[in-house]
């Protein structure tokens, strides 16, 4: 019962992470276009600061729940009396999702404050660059998340 808790636990965080990379890079970004730069860069900046706090819990969760899972398994594995081998998915799955969170902790703790900054101090130009950086961090991180449920599913 505990491995399936975590097992949801662990997919709705990855869903919460790559639905909303999804959804900002290509729903929302697109629709704010329409908006003035001061428009435009304050929202984002209010949207990534909530959207970032929601992943920054969602990628604690990833993390913890991973690797409760494989510990679990291990532990049981050497309780019966067997050795314990990674399986190559979750090899895989631990590389590609730290390497992820890795990512998008430089985009938030690198980008986003200096993305913050330019807005506080109504530099339009700084403020367009420094989201255009994130914008491309997110796509790099939206492109191996769906890679990786990808490979998740046809293995």
């Amino acid at each position: 019962m505990t491995y399936l808790v975590l097992k949801a636990v662990h997919v709705l965080a990855v869903m919460l992470w790559v639905g909303g990379m999804a959804f900002a890079h290509f729903f929302l970004r697109p629709a704010l276009a329409t908006l003035a730069p001061p428009q435009r860069l304050t929202l984002m900046r209010d949207v990534l600061r909530r959207f970032f706090g929601a992943v920054l819990v969602a990628t604690g969760l990833v993390v913890a729940s991973g690797l409760w899972m494989i510990g679990r398994v291990a532990r049981q594995a050497a309780q019966g009396g067997d050795s314990f081998a990674w399986p190559v998915d979750w090899i895989v799955m631990t590389a590609v999702g730290l390497l992820m969170v890795a990512i998008f902790g430089h985009i938030r703790f690198r980008f986003h404050p200096r993305l913050s900054r330019a807005v506080d101090a109504s530099d339009w130009p700084a403020a367009g660059a420094v989201l255009a950086d994130i914008r491309r961090w997110v796509g790099v991180n939206l492109v191996l998340g769906v890679a990786l449920i990808l490979f998740v599913v046809v293995h």
